[in-house]
């Protein structure tokens, strides 16, 4: 389905290119790019059970607001589309008014497009209550940055409401995180700054202006001392690990392998090995989760490479794909960024449990 979904969008991607140019108003945008867009997810959009057009969200008092498209399942609403010209740049302004459609509409997501740029959005912070920035987003004009893996979700063929929520809040706490991370590792902000000086001063000492603009730059550069470190050292322990696994598989099996000439575990495929021992954390004993870098694919398997979990691809990196044995075959999906291996969680569980 992922690669049937990916060929569909190319072809509007180019559909949209073509013929952006002669397209100028909303009811155009709408009949040549955003109704395309809801067919190739799979839903019938000459069907008013499925795909309802200028779909009533009545506000308080005022009634006879509508939103141009509402997604159904079972009679229920489960998107709310708002749709602007493809000539028109998405903003504040065309978020608040998908805020209060989707106040009032029982429905579970609610997506904000001009035919190009999609922002999907839920109610993750607050029930019933749409959240103020989007989970997912993209643009068609670059159909290789989309995360396909999260938009197969919304298919009429595999949506899942849980499902999506459960990857949404993920992901919205991921970026979070890396956000936070990396706005402290670029420059430190005072309450970190006073974190470090409470940490390294006798107690009940005073965090005065002077001690800040002298400590900061400090931070700042033990902070990355500290993470290119790590990073070396992860890698070290990578390289030795694979080399020592490789030798011992040779000793034991006797089982044809890989020259290790030539093989370079990169950053990527150690963030992956990490995402997925978090992942099985709490699932399998994690000293047994390993990993082996090969010329083609980084394996990550339980205690031994005969009882794989899953591959990563990344040699490509405008091609990342993840290959999960959550049954006898490798199943491979395309990943957006290393960060999507997460979204397929429970995948990476089940195929880890199949050894327990």
């Amino acid at each position: 389905m992922a690669d049937n979904l990916k060929d569909a969008v190319a072809k509007l991607s180019e559909k949209i290119q073509a013929c952006r140019g002669d397209i100028s108003t909303e009811e155009a945008t709408k009949t040549a790019f955003i109704l395309p867009f809801i067919q190739l997810l799979g839903y019938d959009i000459f069907d008013p059970r499925q795909v309802v057009p200028e779909f009533v969200a009545d506000i308080g008092i005022k009634t006879g607001e509508k939103v141009d498209y509402a997604i159904k399942r079972d009679g229920n609403p489960i998107l709310l589309i708002e749709c602007k010209s493809c000539n028109t740049e998405l903003c504040v302004t065309n978020e608040s008014q998908l805020f209060r459609y989707f106040h009032t509409a029982d429905a579970d997501f609610a997506l904000l497009t001009n035919g190009i740029d999609y922002r999907f959005y839920s109610d993750l912070d607050e029930p019933n209550k749409m959240d103020t920035k989007p989970f997912l987003e993209f643009s068609l004009l670059k159909p290789d940055k989309i995360n396909y893996t999260e938009l197969e979700k919304f298919t009429n063929e595999k949506f899942n409401a849980d499902s999506i929520r459960r990857s949404a809040d993920h992901l919205k706490k991921l970026t979070a995180v890396r956000s936070a991370i990396k706005s402290e590792l670029k420059e430190p902000s005072a309450e970190f700054v006073k974190l470090i000086f409470r940490k390294i001063s006798p107690p009940g000492a005073c965090f005065f202006d002077k001690a800040r603009m002298e400590l900061t730059p400090l931070v700042k550069s033990v902070l990355a001392d500290t993470i290119n470190d790590l990073v070396k050292a992860e890698l070290a322990n990578a390289m030795q690990s694979a080399n020592q696994t490789s030798d011992k598989i040779s000793e034991e099996t006797a089982a044809p392998s890989e020259s290790d000439d030539g093989i370079v575990t990169t950053i990527d495929e150690l963030t992956g090995f990490t995402i997925v021992k978090t992942i099985l954390h709490g699932t399998v004993p994690i000293d047994k989760v390993m990993m082996n870098d090969r010329k083609s694919y980084c394996a990550i398997s339980y205690g031994s490479i005969w009882k794989p979990i899953c591959r990563l691809h990344f040699n490509n990196p405008q091609n990342m794909r993840i290959g999960i044995f959550d049954t006898e075959q490798e199943r491979k999906v395309p990943l957006q960024s290393v960060d999507d291996i997460a979204s397929h969680a429970d995948a990476i569980i089940a195929a880890a449990k199949r050894y327990l």
